[in-house]
């Protein structure tokens, strides 16, 4: 048996629920090896970010080459990237290597509200990451922050800002629902075939710490097992919202607790 490899290039969480942490665990939880290239070190647990050090981009650089030389990436997932100078040694790995499918989390805010990207890193996400990318899984307050807009109140709302996040030059658009109201969260894919909302029940638990890192590894994943687009999608929004709902039972922390990656397990 060949297993798939994923790579992850994000920031590590030194209380293991989000970023590189939450990665790995959502590769290993659906079946694929996962690597990794960290961008930064956070001083960080379930109720908040207390220090970031930014890893410098030449290291970046030399992981990025690293992993890419030895091991067959199937699927690149990006989360925290922090600075524009490491926006800019991961858009050079990424055209040197050439990896068929990107999925892209534009990290800007922690769960506990810590932001996690320099103001002038914004634009080179827009312009250097996000046209590289076959998916972006921005929430709703990301998806106003790419666009400089206010964030989307209803359908009608959402959709504009989908199209115009795909204006920016991605093959796909995944506008997450979670900071949204109502029963159901409903994210939303955008790109070739159309628009496709994706449903499931609002949960209601503060354990969700590392929940975006988790959603758009796990699409990643899906990519690097060869599933189709929206099959990945809807594959890692099942998964994920089961393990929300499983979140209550690890009781890790004192603020927002991890999700239960390996909830099929134990």
């Amino acid at each position: 048996m060949t297993i798939p490899v994923a790579l992850t290039i994000a920031g590590s969480d030194s209380s293991g629920g989000a970023g590189i942490q939450a990665d790995l665990k959502s590769f290993a939880a659906l079946g694929v090896y996962g690597a990794s290239v960290i961008t930064a070190l956070t001083a960080q647990n379930t109720s908040g970010v207390t220090g970031v050090h930014a890893v410098p981009p030449d290291f970046v650089t030399a992981q990025i080459d690293a992993v890419f030389g030895d091991l067959d990436i199937k699927a690149v997932k990006i989360g925290m990237v922090a600075q524009l100078a490491t926006i800019d040694a991961i858009a050079a790995g990424l055209k040197r290597w050439s990896p068929q499918h990107i999925v892209l989390d534009p990290v800007m805010v922690a769960t506990s509200g810590d932001r996690l990207l320099t103001t002038d890193a914004v634009a080179g996400l827009r312009t250097k990451l996000i046209p590289r990318a076959a998916l972006i899984t921005p929430n709703l307050p990301e998806a106003a922050a790419l666009l400089d807009e206010p964030i989307a109140a209803g359908e009608d709302a959402i959709a504009g800002q989908g199209q115009r996040l795909l204006a920016m030059g991605c093959q796909a658009v995944l506008i997450k629902g979670g900071h949204g109201q109502g029963a159901q969260s409903i994210d939303y894919l955008f790109g070739g075939n159309g628009t496709v909302a994706l449903a499931a029940p609002r949960i209601a638990t503060q354990n969700t710490h590392g929940t975006g890192c988790s959603l758009s590894s796990a699409i990643a994943a899906g990519l690097a097992k060869g599933e189709d687009m929206e099959t990945a999608v809807r594959h890692a929004k099942i998964w994920i919202s089961v393990a929300i709902a499983a979140a209550d039972r690890l009781k890790v922390g004192h603020g927002h607790g991890p999700i239960h990656h390996f909830h099929r397990f134990y």
